[in-house]
C-alpha cells in the first residue's frame, strides 16, 4: 500500500466530506411543514371528546398525507442497499492517460458516497443471500459528479442490454405466486440460463463464494463495462475499473449464509456501520486495466464483451488511488434511498465505448430515476447535488428546489449575453471521443462475442479444491430447486461445455443423467487473480467469540482480549446467561451475549479459556457444543487455553482432530485449532491464534465433515 499525504484527520467527520443539508431538531418547537406552531400532535380536532374528527384539522391532514406518501417506489433491482460517505485520493498523476482532474493531483481530496446492495431481492430481504452485490460510487469532483456504477463480480449475465428486462423477469420471483424471494433457485431463471448460453461465465461466478461475501468491506468492485480514458490531446485508451479491498476478498460458506439470514438479516450492513463507528474505516484501492487502441483486437476475447474479464496476467491492474469510507449516513432515507447513480454521469477524461450492455445502461438508469424519485429534478436532492456549480436553462418539473431568477431560459440569447455560455474543450468543456463509426444498421451480434464457455472454463480451472466443492454444492442447491427435469438436464449438458467432470458432479446431485460424451477440453489455462485463496489476509476488524461461564480463568480472558484489541480485533464474551460472569478468583466481566442472542455464524473465530468449574459447565452444555461444532464445520479458527482444551476433546467432530490422549500441554496447532494447556504459553497462544484467524478458513477440515 502506498502512502498518500492526507490534508485532514480521518476522525474529523467533516473533513473531506460533501456538506449536506442537515437539521437537528433538538430544543425546537413542533410546527407544521409551513412553520405554524402546533399545540398537540397526539389528539385530532373533534366535535366533543368522543365526537367525529373535523376535516378542518389542518395538522391532522398534513401529518397523515405526508405519512401516506413517505414511501417511494423501490428500485427494480438493487433495492436492498446500504451506503456510507468517504473520500478518494489518487496515488499519482494520471494526466498522461486522462484529463479527469480528480485522478491527476494526489493532494486533492474528492468526497465520495458508496452504496453497496444485493440485486434480486426486495428491500426487506436478507443481506446474505446468494446474489451479485452492487458497488456504486459517486465522486463529487470539481468537474461535476462522476458515478462509477459497478458490481462485486466483473462479468455480467448477458451481452446486450436489450435482454436485461428478460433476465430480471426470469430471476425475480415467479409471477404466478411471487416465490421465491431473493433467489435464483427456481425454474424460470434456469430456463433463461439454458436458453442463453452466454450466461455460462456469470453463472460460474454467481455459484462461487464471490456471491456470498463475508462483508462489504471484504469484496472487490468492478466497473464491469469497458470505458475509455481520454487525455487532453484527445488520445484514448480502453479501460476497466477495479476496487481492491485492503482487507482481502473473503466470503461466507453457504450454511453460514443461510443461518445468518435468520439470525441477523442485516449482517452485512451492520458490519459496515459498526466498522465505521469504531474507526475501523474500510479502505479500497482503485485500479485500472488499460489497453491501447491499436491493441483492441489483439486478444482471444472481445474487449467490449461484458461477459468476459480481461485476465490480470495479460492486462495487469495498475493501482492509482485509494478510497476510505469514514462516515455513516445521518438519515438512511434522505441519503441511501434517495441517492441516484447513473453511468452517464461522467467528467471530462472518461468516455464510453460500444459495449452493448453499457449502451443500454446509459438510457435505463436515468429513466428509472425519473419515476422512482418523482421527476427530473432529483439532482437537486442533497445527496445527489454536485459540488461543482450548476448552470443551465432546464426549468420547472416536480420538486424544483432552486429558484432561478431572470426572464431568460433559452439558448442562444442576447438578453443575457448568451449565458450560461457553452465551454470549449480546452477550457474544461466535456468533449466526446471522436471515434469513427461506419456500418449498416443491423440486429446482429459480433462473431467475436460467440465464445460462451472459454472464460467459464478459465474460472473453473482457477479455483482451489475447496472453491470447486462450493460451486458444485451451489449447483446442487440451485438447480435442485428446479422442478422441470428437462431444464435440469439441459443445465448438465450446457456446463459439460465448460468441463466434463463438473457436469458429471452436477448430474450426481440433481437426479440428472451424466453427459453421454463428457467434455475433455485440453485447455487448462488458469488465472491466480480469480481464486480467493490468493487474496490478502488479515485478522484486523475480525470478531472473536469468547465462551465463558462462572469459574473461568480471568487472566486467560483479559490477556486474550487485550492482545486482540491491540491487533485491531474485536471480541465479545458469550455466556449461558447474559450479564456478569465471575472468574475462579472472584473477578468479574460482562457477558454481553448469550446463546440466544449470539451464534457461531456471526463470529470469525472462538476462544475458550481455562478454569475447572468453567470447563465442567461448558462441557455439559449442548449450546456450547453446537457453537464449537459450527465453528469447526465452517473451518474457522478455534483456540483453547488450559482446561478449555478439554471442551474441544468433548465436542464432536472437533475431537476427531485431537490426539488419542487429547490435546497436548505444549503449544499445538493443527488445521486452525490452536491449544496450549500450559498457561505459561499464553503469549505464544495468542500470537498463533491471531495467525489462524487471519487465514479466514482452514479447508483441510473438510476431511472430517
Amino acid at each position: 500500500m502506498k502512502n498518500v499525504p492526507e490534508k485532514e484527520s480521518k476522525t474529523d467527520k467533516k473533513a473531506s466530506q460533501l456538506e449536506h443539508v442537515q437539521t437537528d431538531h433538538k430544543d425546537t418547537d413542533l410546527t407544521t411543514n409551513q412553520g405554524t406552531k402546533v399545540q398537540s400532535t397526539v389528539d385530532s380536532l373533534k366535535v366533543g371528546a368522543r365526537g367525529p374528527t373535523l376535516m378542518e384539522d389542518f395538522h391532522f391532514r398534513e401529518k397523515l398525507t405526508h405519512f401516506d406518501h413517505e414511501r417511494i417506489p423501490e428500485r427494480v433491482v438493487h433495492a436492498r442497499g446500504f451506503g456510507a460517505h468517504g473520500f478518494f485520493q489518487a496515488y499519482e498523476s494520471m494526466q498522461e492517460c486522462t484529463c479527469a482532474k480528480f485522478l491527476q493531483d494526489p493532494s486533492v481530496v474528492t468526497p465520495v458516497f458508496v452504496r453497496f446492495s444485493t440485486v434480486v431481492g426486495s428491500r426487506g430481504s436478507a443481506d446474505t443471500v446468494r446474489d451479485v452485490r452492487g458497488f456504486a460510487t459517486k465522486f463529487y469532483t470539481d468537474q461535476g459528479n462522476y458515478d462509477l456504477v459497478g458490481n462485486n463480480i466483473p462479468v455480467f449475465f448477458i451481452q446486450d442490454a436489450i435482454k436485461f428486462p428478460d433476465l430480471v423477469h426470469a430471476i425475480k420471483p415467479e409471477p404466478h405466486n411471487e416465490i421465491p424471494q431473493a433467489s435464483a433457485a427456481h425454474d424460470t431463471f434456469w430456463d433463461f440460463v439454458v436458453c442463453n448460453p452466454e450466461t455460462a461465465n456469470m453463472i460460474m461466478w454467481l455459484l462461487s463464494d464471490r456471491a456470498i461475501p463475508r462483508s462489504f468491506r471484504m469484496m472487490e468492485g468492478f466497473g464491469v463495462n469497458t470505458f475509455r480514458f481520454v487525455n487532453e490531446k484527445g488520445s484514448a485508451r480502453f479501460v476497466k475499473f477495479h476496487w481492491k479491498p485492503l482487507l482481502g476478498v473473503h466470503s461466507l460458506v453457504w450454511d453460514e449464509a443461510q443461518k445468518i439470514a435468520g439470525k441477523d438479516p442485516d449482517y452485512n450492513r451492520r458490519d459496515l456501520w459498526n466498522a465505521i463507528e469504531t474507526g475501523q474505516y474500510p479502505e479500497f484501492e482503485f485500479g485500472v486495466q488499460m489497453i491501447e487502441e491499436q491493441d483492441e483486437f489483439s486478444f482471444d476475447f472481445d474487449i467490449l464483451d461484458p461477459t468476459k474479464i480481461w485476465p490480470e496476467e495479460i492486462i495487469p491492474v495498475k493501482i492509482i488511488g485509494k478510497m476510505t469510507l469514514n462516515r455513516n449516513v445521518s438519515n438512511f432515507f434522505a441519503e441511501t434511498e434517495q441517492v441516484a447513480f447513473h453511468p452517464a454521469n461522467v467528467v471530462p477524461g472518461i468516455d464510453f465505448t460500444n459495449d452493448p450492455l453499457l449502451q443500454g445502461r446509459l438510457f435505463s438508469y436515468l429513466d428509472t430515476q425519473l419515476i422512482r424519485l418523482g421527476g427530473p429534478n432529483f439532482h437537486e436532492i442533497p445527496i445527489n447535488h454536485p459540488v461543482a456549480p450548476m448552470h443551465n436553462n432546464q426549468r420547472d418539473g416536480y420538486h424544483r428546489m432552486r429558484i432561478d431568477v431572470g426572464n431568460v431560459s433559452y439558448s442562444p440569447n442576447s438578453l443575457q449575453a448568451d449565458c450560461p455560455k457553452p465551454v470549449s474543450s480546452d477550457q474544461g468543456g466535456y468533449m466526446h471521443y471522436a471515434e469513427k463509426v461506419d456500418g449498416k444498421k443491423v440486429r446482429e451480434r459480433s462473431p467475436s462475442f460467440l465464445d460462451f464457455f472459454g472464460q467459464a472454463r478459465l474460472f473453473w480451472n482457477s479455483m482451489s479444491a475447496a472453491e470447486k466443492r462450493h460451486i458444485v454444492e451451489a449447483f446442487h442447491f440451485e438447480v435442485g430447486k428446479v422442478k422441470d427435469k428437462t431444464i435440469r438436464q439441459r443445465v448438465v449438458d450446457m456446463f459439460n461445455e465448460v468441463d466434463g467432470a463438473l457436469a458429471q458432479q452436477i448430474a450426481e446431485g440433481i437426479s440428472a443423467k451424466p453427459p453421454s460424451a463428457p467434455s475433455n477440453n485440453a485447455v487448462t489455462a488458469s488465472s491466480a487473480a480469480l481464486s480467493q485463496e490468493n487474496t490478502a489476509r488479515s485478522a484486523q476488524t475480525r470478531i472473536v467469540a469468547i465462551l465463558a461461564e462462572n469459574g473461568f480463568r480471568y487472566d486467560d480472558v483479559s490477556g486474550m482480549m487485550d492482545f486482540l484489541k491491540n491487533a485491531g480485533v474485536s471480541s465479545e464474551i458469550i455466556c449461558s446467561r447474559q450479564g456478569i460472569v465471575t472468574s475462579e478468583d472472584g473477578r468479574q466481566l460482562d457477558a454481553c451475549q448469550n446463546y440466544r442472542t449470539a451464534a457461531a455464524v456471526l463470529y470469525d473465530a472462538v476462544f475458550i479459556p481455562g478454569g475447572k468449574q468453567h470447563k465442567e459447565s461448558l462441557s455439559q452444555q449442548n449450546d456450547t457444543k453446537q457453537f464449537v461444532a459450527d465453528m469447526f464445520v465452517h473451518c474457522k479458527a478455534i483456540c483453547a487455553a488450559g482446561e478449555g482444551a478439554d471442551v474441544l476433546t468433548a465436542t464432536e467432530p472437533v475431537n476427531l482432530i485431537a490426539q488419542p490422549s487429547g490435546f497436548p500441554d505444549e503449544l499445538h496447532t493443527v488445521d486452525g485449532i490452536v491449544t496450549a494447556r500450559n498457561i505459561a504459553l499464553m503469549t505464544d497462544l495468542c500470537e498463533e491464534f491471531l495467525k489462524a484467524a487471519a487465514a479466514h478458513r482452514h479447508w483441510a477440515r473438510y476431511q472430517y465433515v
